[in-house]
């Protein structure tokens, strides 16, 4: 992918949508809609087919992890935008859910410019924006109370016991380079598991791999998420 980012940015506050905009623009990353709701981020979407969006959770009328799931729902694996969750607080229920509907990080809006454009970049790459220690504590305070993503639950048994290895770790939120030392593997080796583990289960990244890995109970809330052998 040699051409630049394309992404929509929803928020209801316009000075946030005109820093953030003035920000990308500056780092040479195209705007092409803003949104100041769910439904015009939905809308936004379906006119623009942006590589990312980056979705305030809190907005009037429709909230962003709603207008998630109906940017996301029916949309391929390869077609769908990425989709990063906006948030003022590092531990939010609503970031969970989003994450369980398909989100491929969040951020908090504090965030750097640095770590915005780089946010940007690392999940339209295809990876997801997951911090180890923020993502294991959302994810182990969640995960026991949301029912509702129960239609993520995936089958592990077409998973390899080294596949199994690596989706334990993937719930710690760690790199292919923290996987590869973790597991004694290339990361070349590691990277090809990981793909594997997204395709067999249908999920789109890394980040729906750290729910499902807790939702079907692979790794349990407060437990080691540690390789087995």
């Amino acid at each position: 992918m040699n051409r630049a980012p394309r992404v929509v940015v929803a928020d209801d506050q316009a000075l946030v949508r005109t820093g953030f905009g003035l920000i990308l623009d500056a780092h040479g990353i195209e705007v092409v809609a803003e949104a100041a709701d769910g439904a015009e981020a939905v809308d936004a979407v379906r006119r623009t087919r942006p590589d990312v969006v980056l979705m305030d959770i809190r907005m009037p009328d429709m909230d962003g992890l709603e207008s998630t799931r109906r940017i996301l729902n029916g949309v391929g694996v390869v077609d769908a935008p990425r989709v990063v969750m906006l948030t003022t607080f590092d531990l939010d229920h609503y970031v969970y859910a989003a994450l369980a509907a398909g989100a491929s990080g969040f951020l908090l809006k504090d965030v750097t410019p640095e770590h915005l454009v780089a946010a940007v970049r690392t999940v339209r790459a295809g990876d997801a924006l997951l911090a180890p220690a923020i993502t294991r504590r959302l994810v182990e305070r969640f995960a026991c109370r949301a029912p509702e993503t129960a239609s993520l639950h995936r089958d592990l048994a077409a998973l390899t016991p080294r596949e199994l290895d690596v989706l334990r770790l993937l719930a710690q939120g760690l790199s292919n380079a923290q996987l590869a030392t973790g597991l004694h593997l290339s990361e070349a080796t590691v990277k090809t598991h990981v793909s594997h583990v997204l395709a067999k289960l249908s999920l789109r990244d890394r980040a729906q791999a750290v729910v499902v890995a807790y939702e079907t109970g692979l790794v349990t809330p407060g437990g080691p998420a540690v390789a087995g052998r």
